[in-house]
């Protein structure tokens, strides 16, 4: 089924959007097993990849009834897969983020940030703009530090019911998406090619 048919017949079928739904929080369980696999394996071991990972969190305060369940859901999801929260800091809302992600991409002790925020739809394009600056901003702060920066921002274009139904989708994603980042980009620096093809995973 293509992309749109399926938009099309999840918005018209609340039994098939619950399945689909089903379906994506299964592919998450599988792919953070594999990372709790890498965990279990990597103790009493030394290696790039057995590392603990160190994370900072920028959390937006706007839309906190959102915010705050995506900070529990990315805090208990990064200690499931056995990386370390070493900051928390809140932002007043998710256009302010990029100042504070920066500060935080100096510190040494600090591998990756991962940004929590919910931008609603108003009256007005305002969460379009917020959206769009904020994610090219921290695309440009994640390759001028060569740290990850993780999306767990939710939005545009959405409603505050749409923004509670992706808390954990968002939150886990960004967190996964940090912790395999910074273990890839270990292994790629030092990685060496010397004839045999070099399969970061």
């Amino acid at each position: 089924m293509s992309q749109a048919r399926l938009y099309c017949a999840t918005t018209s079928s609340p039994h098939l959007a619950s399945q689909v739904r089903l379906q994506k929080r299964r592919v998450f369980q599988w792919i953070g097993l594999k990372i709790v696999l890498q965990v279990w394996r990597c103790r009493g071991e030394k290696g790039l990849s057995c590392e603990r990972v160190r994370l900072a969190i920028v959390v937006a305060e706007f839309n906190y009834d959102v915010t705050f369940l995506m900070l529990k859901r990315a805090v208990e999801y990064a200690k499931f897969l056995g990386a370390e929260v070493a900051y928390i800091v809140k932002s007043p809302g998710s256009y302010d983020m990029p100042v504070l992600v920066e500060e935080l991409l100096k510190k040494e002790e600090v591998d990756a940030v991962v940004t929590l925020g919910a931008v609603i739809k108003g009256a007005t394009k305002h969460d379009e703009v917020v959206a769009h600056q904020v994610a090219r901003k921290l695309m440009d702060l994640a390759t001028k530090y060569g740290k990850p920066v993780t999306l767990g921002i939710s939005g545009p274009g959405m409603s505050r019911q749409q923004a509670l139904e992706r808390v954990d989708d968002y939150a886990r994603r960004a967190v996964e998406a940090a912790v395999k980042l910074v273990r890839r980009l270990k292994q790629l620096r030092q990685a060496k090619y010397e004839g045999e093809t070099i399969v970061v995973e």
